[in-house]
C-alpha cells in the first residue's frame, strides 16, 4: 500500500553517545538520538509527523491547515512552518494567556505568518478549534485539521519508519526512552517496534497524561496506524510501556527535576534539552537509573524529540539558573 509522504526531514537523525553523563550519573550506557536535529524550524519530531500530514493535506485538496496547542507549542511552531514552506494558509488556537511581546516559539508561528487565536480557557479549546475550521469552509477555504501534536494513525507513520531508520544505525539498546503526551511519537515506535523486530523495550515517560489513559489512547493509534500499511494489527494496553510518576505537577510546570535534568545534559554533555517535554523525560530516565530500574550493563537511548526554543520563553528562562 502506497503512502503519500513528503521528504523534507532531515533524516536519518544521527546516534551520540553520552559517556559523560554515563559516569557522572554512574549508570548505564547512554545513546540520544537528535530528532532535534531534524531540520525545519529548528526540528523536533513533529516534522516526522508532518511529513506524512502534510501529503495527506495536499491529497485532499486543503489549502489551510488549522491546528492547535499550548501557546509554546512546539508542534505548532512546526506546522506553521510546514504550512510557510508548502504554500498553505495557517491558523493556530494556541491556548493560555498571550504574552505582551512574542517570545520563542510563539514569535516563530507569527515569523512564519500564521494567524493566532488564543484561547484562555484549555476546557474551551476544542470548541474553538472546531469553530474555526468550520468558519474556513464557510469563507470558502479548504481547510485541513492537524491533530494536536501531530496525533493520528497518519501522523503515527512518522515514528513507524523512524524504528526502521534506527534499526538500520546499528546501534544497540535495551531500552528507548522518550517523553510521551498526545501519543504519536509513541504509538509509531510501539508499530515500528512490531513490525521491524526491534528486541529492546520502549518505555514513555508521560508529560501530561494518566498512564492508563495514555496506555488505551497509544494502543488504538498504533492499531489504526498499522492499517495505513494494509492489514490491522491489534494493540492492547500491554503492549505500551509507560509511566505517570513524573508528571504529576502537570503539563508545563517547571519544577527540580527538569531543571536537574537540562543542566546536567548542558553541563557535561554541551545538549540542550527543553523545559517541557525532553526535560522532564530526561527527569525521569535519570531517577529511573539512580534507583537502579536500569540495569548496569545495559544500554539506553534516549530519543531527544526537540523543542528547544521553549527556552527562550519568559516563562521558562527566568528559571533556568
Amino acid at each position: 500500500m502506497t503512502i503519500s509522504r513528503l521528504n523534507f526531514a532531515h533524516l536519518p537523525t544521527p546516534i551520540e553517545e553520552l559517556p559523560n553523563l554515563s559516569k557522572a550519573l554512574n549508570g548505564p550506557r547512554i545513546f540520544v538520538k537528535r530528532d532535534d536535529q531534524t531540520g525545519l524550524a529548528f526540528g523536533g519530531n513533529k516534522t516526522r509527523k508532518l511529513e506524512f500530514l502534510i501529503a495527506e493535506a495536499r491529497d485532499q485538496g486543503a489549502d489551510t491547515l488549522i491546528s492547535g496547542g499550548a501557546m509554546q507549542s512546539n508542534h505548532c511552531r512546526q506546522t506553521a512552518a510546514a504550512a510557510a514552506r508548502y504554500g498553505f494558509e495557517c491558523k493556530l488556537v494556541l491556548t493560555g494567556v498571550k504574552p505582551q511581546q512574542a517570545t520563542a516559539n510563539l514569535l516563530l508561528d507569527q515569523l512564519f505568518g500564521a494567524e493566532i487565536i488564543t484561547v484562555e480557557d484549555r476546557a474551551f479549546r476544542d470548541e474553538i478549534l472546531q469553530k474555526t475550521f468550520d468558519n474556513a469552509i464557510t469563507a470558502g477555504k479548504k481547510p485541513y485539521l492537524v491533530p494536536y501534536g501531530g496525533s493520528s494513525p497518519t501522523g503515527a507513520m512518522g515514528y513507524t519508519f523512524a524504528m526502521e531508520e534506527f534499526m538500520k544505525q546499528s546501534v544497540h539498546a535495551d531500552w528507548i526512552v522518550f517523553g510521551t503526551s498526545s501519543g504519536g511519537t509513541h504509538a509509531g515506535l510501539v508499530l515500528g517496534q512490531r513490525l521491524f523486530g526491534f528486541k529492546g523495550k520502549v518505555l514513555g515517560i508521560s508529560i501530561d497524561e494518566p498512564e492508563e489513559e495514555l496506555k488505551s489512547h497509544i494502543s488504538d493509534l498504533a492499531s489504526g496506524a498499522s492499517e495505513k500499511l494494509g492489514e490491522r494489527i491489534q494493540f492492547s494496553c500491554n503492549d505500551v510501556l509507560a509511566t505517570e510518576n513524573y508528571c504529576q505537577a502537570g503539563y508545563g510546570v517547571f519544577g527540580e527535576g527538569e531543571r536537574e535534568a537540562i543542566h546536567l545534559f548542558a553541563k557535561h554533555e554541551g545538549l540542550l534539552l527543553d523545559p517541557v517535554y525532553t526535560g522532564r523525560a530526561a527527569a525521569g530516565m535519570i531517577d529511573l537509573i539512580r534507583k537502579g530500574f536500569f540495569k548496569k550493563d545495559e544500554t539506553i537511548l534516549f530519543w531527544h524529540t526537540g523543542g528547544q526554543p521553549a527556552l527562550f520563553a519568559d516563562k521558562y528562562s527566568a528559571s533556568l539558573l
